[in-house]
C-alpha cells in the first residue's frame, strides 16, 4: 500500500515486477502466490513479469499487447470460473490477430469439479491456483513440465 491513497484509474493495470520470459497477470487475490511463483521462475532462469490487472471490465488493452509482444508465455490468473477474466483477454488477444504473434497463453481459474472443503491453500492447490500450479503451468507451456516438478520437489 503507497503512504498516501491514490484514486485507481479505471481500467488500467499495474506492473509489480518486470520478467522478460513469462508474463503473470493477475486478477483479484492470487497476487500474492503471481508474486511467489516469479520468484521461483526466476530462480530457473525464466525472468516473469507479475501485472496485476486491477480490473476485468474495461480491460487495460495495453497493457496486454505490451504482455504479449514481450514475453513467450502469458498466464491469467483468477479466482473464478472458465469465461470469466482470462476469456476476456483471449477474446480481445483474438480480435486483435495478436494470438498469431505465437505467444503460448494459458488460463488458470477454478476447475469445474468439485473441490472437496479444506484449509484454502490446500483448495488453491487442488485447483492449481497456488505458487507451485502457477510454475507448474508456465513449465508445462514450455514443455519442461518434468524439470518444474523436480525442481519444485528440491
Amino acid at each position: 500500500m503507497p503512504e498516501e491513497g491514490r484514486p485507481l484509474e479505471i481500467g488500467r493495470g499495474r506492473i509489480l515486477k518486470e520478467g522478460s520470459a513469462v508474463a503473470l497477470l493477475s486478477f483479484g487475490a492470487r497476487l500474492g502466490e503471481c508474486l511467489l511463483a516469479a520468484e521461483q521462475l526466476s530462480a530457473r532462469g525464466l525472468p516473469a513479469t507479475v501485472a496485476d490487472a486491477r480490473f476485468a471490465k474495461p480491460l487495460d488493452e495495453d497493457l496486454i499487447r505490451q504482455l504479449v509482444r514481450h514475453h513467450e508465455v502469458i498466464l491469467t490468473i483468477e479466482e473464478g470460473a472458465a469465461g470469466g477474466f482470462g476469456a476476456q483477454v483471449l477474446h480481445f488477444l483474438a480480435a486483435e490477430g495478436l494470438l498469431d504473434m505465437g505467444v503460448k497463453i494459458r488460463t488458470l481459474h477454478f476447475p469445474d469439479r468439485f473441490i472437496d472443503q479444506d484449509k484454502p491453500e490446500k483448495m488453491y492447490a487442488q485447483a492449481g491456483l497456488d505458487a507451485a500450479g502457477i510454475v507448474n503451468t508456465v513449465f508445462s507451456a514450455l514443455s519442461l513440465s518434468n524439470r518444474a516438478e523436480a525442481d519444485l520437489s528440491s
